[in-house]
């Protein structure tokens, strides 16, 4: 019988994304992923080539998920509400990508990818300063600035729920209260970001 090298890459990669989530990098290890996934650690070390690289993986393969799935709409960003409702919902679905991130924040050392995430996001921000320029955008708010903003508005929900929780009395499986939230987003982001807000 044939291996399914890719049916077990996958198996390790979603262990991965599991363990690290809820433990990080210095709190996984090698023998818990391999566990997890029901596949020897050899071969993790084999497909991967050790933890680090695995992190990497998994980290930079959750970001382009997101990426794929919350795509500025037109070059002329006709609806920054939608964008960062639809940003919102992909956090809602996927709340395993903020603890990634939260504990990448907490190492000490680079973050994964940092060169084509930072590509990436500056990108974004070009793409807002040419907004603003055509008068879609207002003017007067740093667009780098904006583009975090509208990202932590629609990601916070996910990444702290707990807090959350505590003020809204609402848990994240509470639909109406989700779909509150996400109106909530919308309309926030489009009056930040308005030209004719003020």
């Amino acid at each position: 019988m044939a291996w399914d090298t890719d049916g077990t890459k996958r198996r390790l990669r979603d262990a991965a994304l599991i363990e690290f989530a809820a433990r990080g990098f210095e709190g996984t290890t090698v023998a818990s992923i391999a566990a997890r996934s029901g596949v020897n650690k050899e071969r993790l070390y084999s497909y991967f080539g050790d933890k680090k690289a695995l992190w990497e993986l998994v980290l930079a393969t959750e970001l382009e998920r997101l990426s794929a799935a919350v795509e500025l709409t037109g070059v002329a960003l006709d609806d920054i509400g939608e964008f960062a409702g639809a940003t919102y919902d992909y956090h809602a679905a996927h709340p395993e990508l903020g603890r990634l991130l939260q504990w990448e924040g907490l190492q000490a050392s680079q973050p994964a990818h940092a060169a084509v995430r930072t590509t990436h996001y500056r990108e974004k921000v070009a793409r807002f300063a040419t907004a603003q320029r055509d008068g879609l955008l207002d003017r007067d708010i740093d667009p780098a600035h904006l583009v975090f903003a509208l990202i932590a508005l629609a990601a916070w929900w996910q990444t702290v729920p707990q807090l959350a929780e505590m003020i809204t009395g609402a848990g994240p499986d509470d639909q109406p209260e989700r779909a509150a939230r996400r109106r909530f987003v919308v309309e926030a982001a489009r009056r930040i970001a308005s030209p004719s807000h003020r």
